[in-house]
């Protein structure tokens, strides 16, 4: 009997430390690390620089950016702003792409940009990242404070990666959003991590994969299940830009072929970039995928 009583104890243990781990894991995952803001605008040509802050949707959340006006930096303003929207992990700088220097070329172009940095990243207040559930709340904050500063802009989102999954979500079916552009975006985050959740957390998947993808989500009360990009995009009523690189080992580029194949709009499409890497299309091929984002927006936005 005492043998039988060690086994069940040991199974016990063991069982209470695999549960500890799955959850150490997951709380690691859902509070990265904050990268710096090392980057300053003035040293991409954007000379006038304004520091915001606004509340998102989701109440003690304030969130802090950049916004950038085409008039006051000396150009001929089109009426048009761009909301950046970052990736995981990341924060406004989107540092490898960088995103100040997509910012510089659009703002020449007439472009209004406002870059700012998702919940527990930047300088914004600290929460549960959520990989795109609860950071639609926050893109919809930005969205209220670009239609309030400027009410007659036509508005458009460009996201990256985390950014790019909750532009669909949020921008696909908020009316007050005209296009979107999404870099590097997953097709469906539960079945995206019950792929790759191995790559992230250095686990075996069984029996790691089922605990963290659902026994950690109720203990924390965000469901990746909810994370549903596909839903948005065959419901969006507006062009989408699709861009990402067949290098792409972390996101793979087949999350953005079957996204592109759900678009209704006739001016959607996809560019497919040779070799390039997860959100690393900018940097490998920077005046074409300019060229090709800012034709895309000219034809998208016409009146």
């Amino acid at each position: 009997m005492s043998t039988i009583l060690y086994v069940v104890a040991g199974l016990v243990l063991l069982g209470i430390i695999v549960v500890a781990v799955a959850f150490y894991v997951t709380w690691k995952l859902t509070h990265p690390a904050r990268g710096p803001l090392d980057m300053v605008p003035e040293d991409f040509g954007i000379q006038e620089t304004q520091a915001i802050t606004f509340p998102s949707r989701e109440s003690a959340i304030n969130l802090a950016g950049w916004y950038f006006s085409a008039e006051r930096n000396g150009y001929k303003s089109r009426s048009r702003t761009l909301i950046f929207a970052h990736g995981y992990s990341q924060n406004r700088q989107e540092p490898h792409l960088p995103a100040l220097s997509l910012a510089a070329k659009l703002l020449a172009e007439g472009y209004d940009v406002l870059m700012f940095d998702f919940r527990n990243a930047g300088e914004s207040s600290p929460s549960l990242t959520t990989i795109g559930l609860r950071e639609q709340k926050d893109l919809l904050g930005a969205i209220d404070y670009a239609r309030v500063r400027c009410p007659k802009h036509t508005l458009g989102i460009i996201g990256f990666s985390m950014g790019a999954a909750t532009a669909l979500l949020a921008g696909g079916a908020d009316e007050r959003i005209s296009v979107i552009v999404a870099d590097s975006p997953f097709y469906s985050l539960r079945e995206y991590l019950q792929e790759n959740l191995p790559q992230w957390t250095g686990l075996p998947r069984y029996p790691f994969n089922w605990l963290i993808l659902t026994i950690c989500p109720i203990l924390l009360g965000a469901n990746p299940r909810e994370v549903k990009p596909y839903r948005a995009v065959k419901q969006a009523k507006k062009p989408i830009f699709f861009i990402h690189g067949t290098g792409d080992s972390t996101v793979p580029a087949v999350n953005s072929e079957k996204l592109r194949e759900l678009a209704v709009h006739p001016k959607s499409s996809l560019w497919l970039v040779p070799r390039a890497g997860h959100v690393r299309s900018y940097a490998m091929a920077s005046e074409e995928y300019a060229s090709r984002v800012i034709g895309f927006l000219e034809d998208a936005m016409k009146p």
